[in-house]
Parts: structure tokens; C-alpha cells; sequence
């Protein structure tokens, strides 16, 4: 339990980052859809939709990096993306298992990193108390 919550900080700056990564589908719809499913679409309405998606995820990570730094907003950066990265997992699971050989690091990935955050709230949720040491951590000073 303590190690999760003097490290939930890293873990939302490392989960985050990657997650940033997809800004990659707002710059190349087409490659990111290539890269991340097998496959892509094409066309006006598929740019638009794809370029969308790819800024909507960006913003999820950058929510994560943001909540680290303030302790203020880690619970709501955390559930943001706890529902975002379960309706996709839920997504290629149900509808898109013929995806799961390409898109299926990043099913891993969010997945791991669901259950690490739901840990984190689970714990948060049962020692409310631990939500002022969280904030009391420290980093790391240079000289």
C-alpha cells in the first residue's frame, strides 16, 4: 500500500507520457491506425474522426502528467483515465478481437495500468487518511 502511494506519482508521469504518444494519430491518422490496429481508413470523415481520437488520448495523458503534479486533481486525472482506457480495452475485447495481434500492447498496456490505478483508488477509498500523505510527498531536489 505505501509503495503504491509514494510511487503513484511516477507512475502517472510514465503511464501519461506514453499515453501522450498517441498524439501521433492527430499528425498521421493513417499510420497511427496502421501501427495500432493492422489496418486504416481512409477518407475526409476517418481524418476528421481519428485526428479527434488522437488528441482525445493526448489529453488523457497529459491530464495524468497534470494530476501528478497536483496532488489537488489526481483522483479525477486517475478516474479520467481509468474509463477511458477501460472503454477501449472493452472495445477491442468485444467488437474488435480480430485486432487484439496488433492493438493488443496497447489492450496489455492499459490494462496494467487500469488495475494499477484502481488499486490506487481502492486504497484511497479504504484509508481516506492516506489521501494528506500522498500529498505530503516530497520530490526530489537538485542542488
Amino acid at each position: 500500500m505505501d509503495f503504491l502511494l509514494k510511487n503513484i506519482k511516477w507512475v502517472m508521469i510514465v503511464s501519461g507520457l506514453i499515453t501522450c504518444s498517441m498524439l501521433y494519430a492527430a499528425i498521421a491518422p493513417e499510420q497511427a491506425l496502421k501501427a495500432t490496429f493492422g489496418e486504416s481508413i481512409s477518407g475526409p470523415i476517418a481524418e476528421i474522426v481519428v485526428r479527434n481520437w488522437g488528441v482525445l488520448i493526448t489529453m488523457v495523458g497529459g491530464l495524468l502528467i497534470y494530476g501528478a503534479f497536483n496532488v489537488k486533481y489526481q483522483v479525477l486525472a486517475v478516474l479520467a483515465a481509468v474509463l477511458s482506457k477501460m472503454v477501449f480495452i472493452s472495445l477491442v475485447v468485444t467488437i474488435g478481437q480480430q485486432y487484439l495481434s496488433t492493438a493488443g500492447v496497447a489492450v496489455v498496456f492499459d490494462s496494467i495500468v487500469v488495475a494499477i490505478f484502481v488499486s490506487y483508488l481502492m486504497v484511497l477509498g479504504l484509508y481516506p487518511d492516506k489521501r494528506l500523505q500522498v500529498s505530503a510527498i516530497e520530490w526530489p531536489r537538485t542542488a
